[in-house]
């Protein structure tokens, strides 16, 4: 998890971001046998996206908000918030979040925290930048009220209220909008207008932190 002290919780220019273009990375180790078989093995145990923002460009003002953001960032110091433009949602198809979207755990009847996560099959990528008065929750099916729990905004927590502490066995799920904890992936950026205007496009490379 990031150092929250060289994290600001800010976000990266929506209209830009929603230009982007990156995704997912994973780092694995192949290697073939004399057998004609390979070997694979895994040398992440959770994916990292990289994006690069300056294909979100659209005008000189974009631009220059993109410039002010980095300054105010120092570069690839501080970590900050970043929409993806291809998986913001814990619903499916770009549907609104329902608080059945996703599966937290099962409560106990004490347990009072669960963590967001989101589901790809059978991997779960933990959510930590959930967007604030997003977040949905629902025990066994039912929609509980806004007020029956509290979210950390900063690591994606979830704490039921006293009153409102899942019994045991009870299905705990949520929905919910998130952001990707991200810093620049450089601490330069060139940009010309005249360029900019004959249509080149300056690279703003951002990587996730973890």
């Amino acid at each position: 998890m990031q150092d929250l002290s060289s994290f600001h919780d800010v976000s990266f220019p929506l209209g830009v971001s929603f230009g982007a273009t990156g995704g997912p990375e994973w780092r694995n180790e192949i290697v073939g046998l004399t057998s004609g078989h390979e070997k694979r093995n895994a040398r992440w145990s959770m994916s990292r996206r990289f994006y690069d923002a300056g294909t979100g460009l659209r005008s000189l003002n974009d631009l220059r908000d993109v410039l002010r953001f980095f300054e105010a960032r120092r570069g690839s110091l501080y970590a900050f918030r970043f929409r993806d433009p291809f998986d913001h949602l814990s619903s499916e198809q770009d549907a609104p979040p329902q608080a059945t979207d996703q599966f937290l755990g099962r409560g106990d009847g004490t347990i009072r925290q669960f963590q967001l996560a989101k589901h790809y099959g059978d991997y779960q990528r933990i959510i930590t930048k959930p967007v604030p008065e997003t977040v949905q929750l629902a025990v066994d099916g039912v929609t509980l009220a806004a007020d029956a729990f509290s979210v950390n905004w900063q690591n994606g927590i979830v704490e039921f209220h006293e009153d409102h502490v899942p019994p045991p066995q009870a299905k705990v799920t949520a929905g919910f909008l998130f952001d990707v904890p991200v810093r620049f992936d450089t601490d330069r950026l060139s940009a010309s207008i005249a360029s900019f205007k004959a249509g080149e496009i300056p690279s703003i490379p951002i990587v996730e932190v973890k």
